[in-house]
């Protein structure tokens, strides 16, 4: 059976993240909280971690994963970050967007193939903890099998997935029910590719000036 943890999201028990932090280091998958939704997180930079996400969420292997960072900075080591991405990350990050951008170059084959990247700070330095401890990033999509309900407990997240999942952290409900906005600058062209906790119009509003810059 999977192991199961209690944690605080705001104020993370250290013997938790050690042992979450223990599993992502050799590959393993975890089951952890966000300020939206309980997500997967792994070790992006380990092929084998990032195919084991993949079938574990039934995910199409062209549709690339949605990563989490530790700190901002920690967002060099995926994209090129221009004017229109620092813009969005200070007016929104810690928070509820993920900022989709050109990829870094040398990225490891397995990432480079996807091309753009979908990237979020999470408010949760129980999640950001895990990220800066093992190497600034985290996959972090939803914990849900592709095209079912998203969670907002950890047992909502285990009626779907089970045992398959390495180690759960029961961190209570969420804070918010809905997934992050996601919105793509990739090639310097604004889309709002999802509408989530964040409106289109602070997204845009945010831009403000830059947009016309850009054009």
């Amino acid at each position: 059976m999977a192991e199961i943890l209690e944690a605080s999201c705001e104020c993370p028990e250290k013997d938790v993240v050690e042992r979450a932090v223990s599993i992502v280091r050799r590959g393993g998958i975890v089951v952890a909280p966000t300020d939206t939704l309980y997500g997967i997180i792994a070790d992006p930079f380990n092929p084998k971690a990032v195919g084991r996400v993949f079938r574990l969420k039934r995910r199409g292997w062209g549709k690339p994963l949605p990563l989490l960072l530790g700190e901002s900075h920690h967002a060099l080591l995926l994209v090129k970050p221009g004017k229109l991405f620092w813009r969005l990350a200070m007016r929104f990050w810690p928070g509820p967007l993920t900022i989709v951008e050109d990829p870094a170059p040398a990225l490891p084959p397995h990432l480079a193939e996807w091309g753009p990247m979908g990237i979020r700070l999470p408010a949760c330095p129980l999640t950001r903890e895990i990220a800066r401890r093992t190497g600034g990033v985290l996959v972090g999509t939803s914990a849900n099998i592709s095209g079912r309900e998203s969670p907002v407990t950890v047992y909502e997240s285990y009626s779907q997935l089970g045992d398959a999942v390495d180690l759960y952290i029961d961190a209570g409900p969420t804070r918010r029910a809905r997934p992050s906005s996601v919105v793509s600058i990739a090639g310097g062209r604004v889309e709002i590719l999802r509408e989530g906790v964040v409106g289109r119009e602070e997204i845009l509003g945010a831009l403000e000036g830059l947009l016309d810059e850009e054009s």
